[in-house]
């Protein structure tokens, strides 16, 4: 490798900085120097970063970069670290072909059945029996084949495939949508993670697709890492590594002991700055997925394809929380390990082994199974009725034997018996539903995009219409995150409203401005206002923009302070973490002595505290007692108005005798309080409403938090998550815990639900709280139906919550990447609102479904009748496969699209969720499909036996193999098919609803649908004769050239398929006459060709029985077009001419057209059977 990037040198300049060639691009470091770098841990890593580079700094160095300053923003810069280290994405796995998926689809089991059924339908359509045994195989083809029948026999084969064919394409067609749709939006969420980057000392958020090696890049609490990287500094640094090592313990790291990142892993505490030195493909998380790339790619698709089926919901309980930390670097479709190979279709759903399905999915798989075994039996049934009513007939009640040369004719028979029987199976399953769920869900998907709901995992906006209980954080959620300081207690004074500077002591005022400026994140600040007017920009932690608000509100500056201790001068730092619920910062003083500085929740850090400041600045001793005061006067007033109470304080170490900083308990102790101040966090003026709605629509919302009780309950109140007068309970964690876990500690789930029912608020909760609530709830047996539960969360430390819930929303804007990881639908705007938008979109998705299903199985259960009965009676289903297939394959598709796309309507918000143990098919759905059923059933069958007696035409009933198709059989197929219209309009409607017209305008696609279908069906089965326009071009003289007296004779008993090949011989003599009379005239003029056309060998045997050269026609019969209208016109024109021929002569014609027909049956014509005197054909002679 060396030698060929050397030598390639000195002739390309350019390519090389591609290659890893020795500090290519005049960086101090190769690509391959910094992998094996980061391959090392710890003490090994440390000892490695000292022998090669001294120290991080001289590493800085060697990639072009400073500590401080980062990178500078130079384009080219960026690039070239981009040609020789790699960009920072992984690239994603190539998406299957458009073939891939129509292979996919046609795996189908009832798909590869009738494309059998076809192809041997289609074999033996073209095989013609010999005619001559036909009289001794039975009244197999009715005594004739002509030209039309020959016809009709293939065309079922091949609309049985074409109809395969649309339903495999239609298939492939949504899959490769959906994945590019799951595509999309995985690109979307991509874009949306950004990553905080110093560049020209400015803190950027870059998306994390632009991170380049040197860049210095900041973490914090609840990141997920981009990149790996080796550590500069840190404050009290843990991270869990679980992604990459397996261990769930956090891993502690600092810059002189652990100092290497590593991408995938999660921030669960502290913070500091990193230099990158591995991106994309190169880095930890990289390397990992070339190896999945190269050994499981055919594993991996399948996952893939799992996840983007039907949204795979139980990944989000399964998947394994390494899983997300390796994925999340870049979130590729890659996200389910466990999907498995899900196919699209319902029926193959049910054998999949799965852990947890959605709410729907488990419902439809059930179905599905139930459908598919139901349509088996009666397809069995059907074939076994009909075979052996074929065998009885023919062989016992007809006497027949079954002869050699016969078998061609039962193999069709049989075959065609398979045929209905396979079209009662294609009937049975919906074949329609698979379709109208993944429909049904993309398009609620997209449409939740602009309600704010961003989907992660695509069932999960269905599993939210059924949810009945939501667990909502309160901050940022129900509240609007834009935090104040409205009260505070300082110097022994409580202050309702912000205090004048003039009425602080000096000292009082300069020790609080330095709390807060420096015991708060460096990258937490206000900037002025964007837009004139408008409020000044909170930029990171609410809270503690809250505080560094009430700094300038005091008119004074946070800027100053934090530029005279910067903050690798902090000297150690305790971060926020939910269990200390509490932050502190140390820094070395001037006269060598240490001062801590620490905030947080006020009633945890009271409790630490000994001394308070007073009026005058000075410290007094602060009792037990003294703080009981200040509870009871000043935080519970403050609480009970809504507003969070967050205490300040501080303590001095002197000189000489640091502590050892390691025991927390010890250091954060004996402090002296500065302030108390209450926060003010505005509920969300349109929550109210929202959760209004959500307990009309039967949802339970209850509020987690980790609030003071008396806060959490007032916001409550003002949400109206509790009312007076209501019988609920507001517990503490504490309190929570102690009611639920036994003597030995364990948490029993009798215990657990008695209290879960009446819980309304949980306050001052730990993550393990809000996750034993969720789990408890879920598990629950106790009321009549099983809770499906919503979280809300933006923390870290939510993640389990999320993950354990039935659908998780994290929080789009607040929301940490580990949060968003484990959710399910993420909330672009942070808002309460959204998540009833989502359940309105879900019980919409379900609500589509169950309209589809009451459309689908309307159909089903008729056509599985019909094609039954009609086949046990009549030998043959009045619906032929085709048209069976037109109407479940092409129509339902269509209908699943209109019934899937209905908007939904506020008034889905007025009923109780449906819960996950009621069936599917409610019993308003039922009576509305057997009533319907019934009624089309009869009208069917009343046209099916007495059809013809109403409309005057022949039966089709009974009529022979291959017969050509029956007016009245068109009828019944017209009148099935419109039905199926007007029921697509009932099916609007399932909950009983009167007016199934309501609101119809409002979706154009259901609109179109109907009338497209309608239009189709028109234009479908319109019969060619009545199309004026093809007429002349396809089928020469018509019914109305013909006599009556012609065709009177022998009418009554000739039945309709008789009178078709009457029709069609009386035209072949036609035809084949005025061919021999325009030759004629040819002849005429060219007497002198007479001789030398005298007896050639023919081809047809027509020179047999033609004896005067006038009529050899032989040479010229292939030559000449049968019928062609402007030979037609010609000859008319020429017929003038000469004199008319002889009656005799025409007689000639007319015999010979016969014999001619009885000759050429082997050759280009269609086979007449010999004229017996009894027989039709002799009929058509003696009228002719």
């Amino acid at each position: 490798m060396g030698d060929m990037a050397n030598s390639s040198i000195e002739f390309h300049p350019k390519p090389q900085q591609q290659r890893e060639a020795p500090h290519a691009g005049g960086f101090g470091c190769t690509l391959a120097e910094l992998r094996t770098l980061m391959e090392l841990r710890g003490a090994e890593a440390l000892q490695k970063i000292e022998e090669a580079y001294g120290d991080v700094s001289g590493l800085c160095r060697r990639l072009k970069t400073s500590p401080t300053v980062g990178l500078a923003d130079n384009a080219d810069d960026l690039e070239k670290r981009r040609q020789i280290y790699g960009q920072n994405l992984i690239p994603p796995k190539q998406p299957k072909t458009f073939l891939q998926l129509v292979w996919e689809a046609l795996q189908d089991v009832t798909l590869i059945i009738l494309e059998v059924a076809a192809i041997v339908s289609l074999g033996l359509s073209f095989y013609a029996p010999p005619g001559e045994e036909s009289e001794a195989c039975g009244n197999v083809s009715g005594g004739a084949e002509d030209e039309g029948e020959a016809e009709a026999g293939w065309i079922e084969g091949a609309a049985i495939l074409l109809s395969v064919i649309c339903v495999v394409l239609v298939t492939a067609f949504n899959d490769w949508s959906k994945e590019k749709q799951f595509r999309g939006l995985q690109s979307r969420i991509e874009q949306e993670q950004k990553f905080t980057v110093i560049r020209n000392g400015q803190l950027l958020q870059v998306p994390v697709a632009a991170l380049v090696v040197g860049d210095i890049a900041q973490v914090k609490y609840g990141d997920l890492l981009p990149a790996d990287g080796v550590l500069i500094q840190a404050n009290d640094l843990k991270i869990d590594e679980s992604s990459l090592t397996g261990e769930s313990d956090h891993v502690r790291k600092s810059a002189d002991k652990d100092p290497m990142m590593l991408s995938g892993t999660h921030v669960m505490e502290g913070s500091g700055r990193m230099v990158v030195t591995a991106v994309g493909v190169n880095s930890q998380t990289g390397i990992i997925f070339t190896l999945l790339g190269a050994g499981g790619e055919e594993e991996e698709k399948k996952d893939k394809k799992g996840k983007q089926q039907d949204g795979a919901m139980e990944s989000s309980q399964t998947k394994a929380k390494k899983q997300d930390g390796a994925v999340a670097m870049e979130m590729q479709p890659l996200k389910s390990a466990e999907g498995g190979e899900m196919e699209d279709r319902e029926k193959k759903k049910a054998s999949t082994p799965k852990k947890e399905k959605s709410v729907l999915q488990g419902k439809l798989t059930k179905l599905a199974v139930q459908i598919g075994k139901a349509g088996l039996v009666m397809s069995a049934i059907t074939v076994i009725i009909l075979v052996l009513y074929f065998v009885i007939e023919t062989f016992v009640v007809r006497g027949r034997t079954w002869l050699a040369e016969c078998t061609p004719v039962y193999v069709q028979y049989f075959v065609k018996f398979f045929i209905i029987g396979v079209t009662v199976l294609v009937v049975a399953v919906p074949e329609g539903l698979p379709l109208a769920v993944t429909i049904s869900l993309a398009y609620s998907v997209k449409k939740m995009m602009k309600d704010n709901n961003l989907v992660r995992h695509l069932d999960a906006c269905e599993t939210m219409g059924n949810a009945t209980a939501i667990c909502s954080d309160k901050t940022g959620t129900l509240t609007t995150n834009r935090m104040t300081v409205v009260q505070s207690y300082l110097g022994d004074t409580h202050y309702k409203e912000i205090p004048a500077p003039s009425a602080l002591t000096p000292k009082i005022l300069d020790v609080l401005v330095h709390a807060i400026s420096i015991n708060s994140a460096y990258t937490t600040k206000i900037l002025p206002p964007e837009k004139e007017g408008a409020l000044p920009r909170q930029v990171g932690n609410k809270t503690e923009c809250a505080l560094l608000g009430f700094v300038l509100d005091l008119k004074r500056d946070f800027q100053p302070v934090r530029e005279q201790i910067p903050e690798d001068k902090l000297y150690k730092v305790y971060t926020f973490n939910s269990v200390r619920k509490s932050m502190s910062t140390v820094i070395r003083m001037p006269d060598g002595g240490f001062r801590l500085f620490s905030k947080g929740a006020s009633e945890i850090l009271l409790k630490k505290c000994t001394n308070i400041l007073n009026s005058n600045g000075e410290l007094r001793s602060f009792r037990p007692r003294d703080r009981d005061d200040v509870v009871r006067k000043i935080i519970e007033p403050m609480a009970c108005d809504g507003l969070r109470t967050i205490c300040i304080a501080y303590r001095d170490f002197p000189a000489g005798q640091e502590p050892d900083w390691d025991n927390e308990n010890e250091v954060v102790g004996d402090l002296t309080c500065i302030a108390v101040v209450g926060i003010e966090d505005p509920v969300r003026p349109e929550v109210p409403e929202a959760i209004r709605k959500c307990q009309r629509a039967g949802i339970t919302v209850r509020m987690v938090t980790g609030d003071n009780i008396n806060t959490a309950r007032a916001i409550a109140a003002k949400c109206g998550i509790i009312q007076p007068g209501e019988d609920f309970l507001c517990l503490e964690g504490k309190e929570f815990n102690r009611r639920i876990r036994n003597e030995k500690g364990e948490i029993e789930q009798e215990r657990l639900d008695k209290v879960w029912p009446k819980l309304r608020v949980l306050a001052r909760s730990s993550p393990t709280d809000k996750h034993t609530l969720v789990k408890g709830i879920i598990d629950s047996t106790s009321g009549e139906q099983r809770q499906v539960v919503a979280v809300t969360g933006d923390g870290t430390n939510d993640g389990p919550a999320l993950k354990k819930a039935d659908v998780g929303f994290a929080m789009g804007i607040a929301g940490t990447d580990v949060a968003k990881e484990a959710s399910d639908i993420i909330l672009t705007d942070d808002n309460f609102t959204s998540i009833v938008k989502a359940v309105m979109w879900g019980r919409n998705v379900y609500d589509s479904i169950s309209k589809f299903l009451q459309f689908q199985l309307t159909v089903n259960v008729v056509a599985v009748i019909v094609a039954f009965t009609g086949a046990c009676i009549t030998q043959d289903s009045p619906l032929k496969a085709v048209q069976m297939l037109w109407v479940n394959l092409i129509m339902d598709t269509f209908a699943s699209l209109a019934l899937a796309t209905e908007p939904p309507t506020e008034s889905l918000l007025l009923r109780k969720p449906y819960g996950r143990d009621k069936p599917l098919i409610s019993r308003t759905m039922m009576k509305n499909i057997l009533g319907h059923a019934a009624y089309q059933l009869t009208i069917i069958f009343t046209l099916l036996f007495v059809g013809e007696l109403f409309f005057d035409i022949d039966s089709g009933r009974n009529a022979p193999l291959h017969s050509p198709p029956s007016e009245h059989y068109t009828i019944i197929f017209n009148t099935f098919v419109l039905m199926q219209l007007c029921n697509e309009i009932n099916a609007r409607k399932i909950h009983g609803e009167r007016n199934v017209f309501d609101g119809i305008f409002s979706n154009p696609i259901f609109c179109t649908i109907v009338l497209g279908t309608f239009g189709i069906q028109v234009i479908a089965t319109i019969p060619t004769s009545q199309l004026k326009c093809l007429k002349e071009a396809g089928h020469g003289p018509g019914k109305d050239e013909m006599t009556d007296e012609e065709l009177a004779e022998g009418e009554e008993e000739i039945d309709h398929a008789e009178r078709e090949l009457r029709r069609g011989q009386i035209l072949w003599f036609r035809g084949l006459n005025r061919i021999q009379t325009q030759i004629r005239v040819v002849k005429a003029f060219r007497s002198s060709l007479y001789e030398g056309l005298e007896k050639p060998e023919s081809k047809t045997s027509i020179h047999n029985f033609m004896a005067t050269p006038e009529f050899l026609i032989n040479d010229y019969t292939h030559n000449i077009p049968l019928i062609d209208d402007t030979d037609v016109d010609e000859n008319e024109e020429r017929l003038r001419a000469p004199p008319p021929p002889s009656p005799n002569q025409n007689n000639n014609a007319i015999d010979s057209g016969i014999y001619l027909t009885t000759h050429v049956t082997k050759s280009a014509t269609s086979s007449v059977s010999p004229s017996s005197p009894g027989s039709s054909l002799h009929s058509v002679e003696t009228a002719l």
